[in-house]
């Protein structure tokens, strides 16, 4: 009964293919040089998203008015928020090998971002394409192909489980014209 109840939850959405350890290690490790400066690279990858993506500063009352990325990088809030972001990645990294802790940590953050914020999930595929593309450019020497394809990989899960959770809270799309 749970299986044909799980089998109909993630009907209609491909499961991403799983990390191998290898591809976890290499994670494990890029982060690693990440997270020794994460405020400033989690500042960098939200001013990217909101500059390339101004819809999605909807969500942010404390800072939807700022165009100008100087001021976005002053923004407390901003990097408030940019701490957030990167400290739940790092959740995620440390623990990689827990398939369980991932999955309710990202079932967390998609219920919170469905319920409290109502933020369409396409934002979510969105900051994945703007983290690994900052990711590439900040750290290119270590950001080889196999690496930008582990990485890859992790974002299709991180999305697949944010996406499962608004899914499971019986998320309706608000619009079609999200971006």
């Amino acid at each position: 009964m749970e299986k044909e109840r799980e089998d109909e939850e993630t009907e209609g959405r491909e499961r991403p293919e799983p990390l191998t350890d290898v591809e976890r290690g290499i994670i494990k490790d890029t982060w690693a040089r990440v997270y020794a400066s994460c405020e400033d690279v989690g500042v960098t990858i939200l001013i990217r998203f909101f500059v390339n993506f101004p819809s999605a500063k909807q969500y942010f009352s404390q800072f939807q008015d700022m165009e100008d990325p100087e001021e976005m990088e002053k923004s407390s809030q901003l990097r408030k928020h940019a701490r957030r972001v990167m400290n739940a990645i790092n959740t995620v990294v440390e623990n990689l090998h827990d398939p369980e802790k991932v999955s309710s940590v990202l079932v967390l953050v998609g219920k919170a971002h469905a319920f409290k914020y109502k933020v369409e999930p396409v934002y979510f595929k969105i900051l994945s394409g703007v983290i690994l593309e900052i990711l590439a450019e900040e750290f290119g020497e270590c950001f080889t192909p196999e690496v930008q394809t582990s990485w890859s990989k992790l974002m299709a899960a991180l999305y697949w489980h944010i996406t499962g959770a608004y899914t499971e809270v019986g998320w309706v799309k608000l619009s079609s014209s999200a971006v």
